[in-house]
């Protein structure tokens, strides 16, 4: 192999790619990328086996080749480099770094060892506008459970429901729903956050859509240059749509801004008590009461005006809360909540394409 390409697109393919590669002990091939040319580009990729990542850089290709090199000593060493041009030569097994004054050779590997990466063969395709799905993702992630005795948690819902595309997850103490696009057929796919956050991170200005392949097994996300190949979390995600509360007996709309400034200081007296705040509707005098009490630090009380229906009294994980809050992005909220044991719903004032249920905490 003979190369020339810049240091600015090795080190930002290296990057990008060099994430998936870990430490696998019982396949040492996984800490490497996997580095060929085809089609008159450099294409890097790398796997964990759940996970795949390839990304294609124009370069001066003078001859073919194919080679595995460790992921984070390639990727570390190139992001040393001045912005110049840098020749890349394999010669047995060998693999010579040139970049002015710089020269280096690094050990390669044969690539037979490394993993196949087949591309999905789609039973669905789909083009998402990138920013609709930065937002929507972005407002979910912050649910999905980390618990990986319980994997449907650890996943995204991407799903079809009345027409509709919907993003959901949940940890099973609280629930975030996303409303994506009009979309005919069915889709059902549980991704894992995992790789939804390795979509995020290669979304740059440059991006304008990125386009889906589905299948029962597998997701592909083509973005531009880059493809991210996972798969999907094998199971039936909850039915969760019963949690949603229909009716509720209290409700209050109030300022975002205020209300979260709130939260977060009654978060500094709950701490002892595991983050529990009580929450109290008060009609007669359209307002909502803040408290939290610890035999240690004191208690606050704080009140916020909005429009309250009903009278009623609630407590939360705070930090539950305001991660709530922090999804919404309008400027105005509106909390619903039944008794001291129903799910309690959050929503911007007029738009209800996200919605973010949190169970309260038994008091």
């Amino acid at each position: 192999m003979k190369v020339t390409v810049t240091q600015e697109n090795l080190s930002k393919a290296l990057n990008i790619v060099s994430r998936v590669a870990s430490s696998h002990t019982s396949l040492p091939i996984l800490n490497n990328i996997l580095i060929k040319t085809e089609n008159n580009q450099l294409i890097l990729s790398t796997t964990n086996l759940e996970i795949a990542i390839t990304e294609s850089i124009n370069a001066k290709i003078d001859q073919d080749g194919i080679f595995t090199i460790p992921a984070k000593l390639m990727s570390d060493f190139i992001s040393q480099l001045p912005k110049n041009n840098i020749n890349l030569e394999l010669k047995d097994n060998k693999l010579k770094i040139t970049s002015g004054n710089y020269k280096s050779i690094i050990n390669t590997t044969i690539a037979d060892e490394f993993p196949n990466i087949p591309a999905v063969k789609p039973d669905i395709q789909l083009k998402l506008n990138k920013e609709l799905f930065r937002s929507a993702a972005s407002q979910i992630i912050p649910v999905a459970s980390t618990d990986t005795s319980r994997p449907i948690l650890t996943g995204a819902y991407l799903h079809t429901y009345n027409n509709n595309l919907y993003i959901t997850a949940t940890d099973g103490y609280r629930l975030a729903e996303r409303k994506i696009i009009k979309q005919d057929g069915e889709i059902s796919a549980i991704i894992p956050i995992t790789t939804i956050n390795d979509v995020l991170r290669v979304l740059n200005d440059e991006v304008e859509e990125i386009n889906l392949k589905l299948n029962s097994e597998q997701i592909e996300f083509n973005i531009d240059s880059i493809i991210i190949n996972s798969r999907l979390i094998d199971g039936n995600f909850i039915n969760y749509r019963q949690l949603i509360p229909k009716n509720t007996e209290n409700s209050a709309i109030i300022d975002k801004i205020e209300f979260l400034r709130i939260i977060k200081i009654s978060e500094l007296f709950a701490r002892e008590s595991a983050g529990s705040i009580i929450i109290k509707a008060d009609q007669k005098s359209q307002s909502l009461k803040i408290n939290s009490i610890t035999s240690e630090l004191g208690e606050n009380s704080a009140e916020i005006e909005g429009e309250i229906i009903g009278d009623g009294q609630i407590t939360f994980n705070s930090r539950y809360l305001i991660d709530a809050i922090n999804c919404i992005p309008d400027d105005k909220i509106k909390f619903s909540f039944s008794g001291k044991l129903a799910p309690s719903l959050l929503t911007a004032e007029q738009n209800l394409d996200y919605k973010h249920i949190i169970m309260p905490v038994k008091s």
